[in-house]
């Protein structure tokens, strides 16, 4: 897919939000209630699912109790009484999450998330995994929950690479040794790329790069290999790096750029680029 992909700011339109004075958006086939919800970028699906067991979902009126209610084009959806802002193509931003910002949109212990410090003139997102609290780095995020979905899971083969700062030693032929992947306490982490980078005092700077993204895995692994973790940061994500982006900033991917990134198909499926153009793309090659 390339290499690394450095973007600039975005300024486009932000989609309309629910509530706004609009028609209900409309599944374009047929589909699950809550996947038609993340589609619409309100949540991800797995929101959609609590908020139908809350209550909160309608189709044609009719209040929802399971989220196996497949919905199509002729269906109304409302959430809170106020239906679906129109489905708009997929937007994505990288973001230098810094320490101390929890990745939920609302957190029981009342800190502060990642998406109360924000601009305002953001639409809502949802973000592509999660970091842990004492996690810095790049954050993806996006207005659509199915893409969210899509990126986060290990089949999409991407690679999450992180800066690792740790206390205690260890030798690059044990670090080796996570490229079989490794087992512990009866949960399997995949193959594993770590490389010893500098050392600095007692700590060492480490490079790890992984593909699936377990809660906790680097500090598991890290763990497992007598070192306890001091400092993460996520440099990259796929194709998307962190590069020189200030902490705190967020800045959107460019259309194209992630259209690139994600194939035709995919493309198509997300609202990047009308099907009647992918169409033209391909008789043109």
């Amino acid at each position: 897919m390339g290499g690394k992909v450095g973007v600039k700011r975005g300024h486009g339109q932000a989609p309309p939000t629910v509530g706004a004075k609009q028609p209900a958006a409309k599944a374009a086939e047929p589909m699950r209630i809550a996947k038609a919800i993340a589609h619409a970028g309100l949540c991800s699906r797995r929101d959609a699912e609590a908020w139908i067991a809350a209550g909160r979902v309608a189709v044609n009126g009719k209040m929802l109790t399971t989220p196996a209610q497949v919905v199509g084009p002729s269906d109304r959806v409302t959430v809170d009484g106020k239906p679906l802002p129109e489905k708009q193509g997929a937007r994505l931003w990288r973001y230098h999450k810094r320490r101390g910002l929890v990745t939920s949109h609302k957190d029981p212990q009342g800190r502060k998330t990642v998406f109360e410090v924000l601009p305002p003139e953001m639409p809502r997102v949802v973000s592509v995994g999660r970091l842990d609290i004492n996690t810095e780095g790049l954050l993806l995020l996006t207005t659509d929950g199915e893409l969210a979905r899509h990126l986060e899971l290990p089949s999409t083969g991407w690679l999450r690479r992180y800066r690792v700062r740790v206390h205690g030693r260890v030798t690059q032929e044990a670090l080796d040794r996570l490229r079989q992947g490794v087992t512990l306490d009866g949960i399997h982490y995949g193959p594993v790329e770590a490389r010893i980078d500098r050392e600095q005092g007692s700590n060492l700077w480490l490079t790890i790069a992984l593909r699936e993204g377990k809660n906790r895995e680097v500090k598991r692994i890290a763990e497992h290999l007598g070192l306890t973790v001091n400092r993460l940061i996520r440099v990259s994500f796929g194709p998307f790096a962190l590069g020189d982006l200030p902490e705190g900033t967020v800045e959107e991917v460019k259309r194209r750029v992630l259209a690139d990134q994600l194939g035709a198909k995919l493309t198509e499926q997300f609202g990047l680029v009308a099907p009647e153009k992918l169409r033209r793309q391909a008789r043109r090659k």
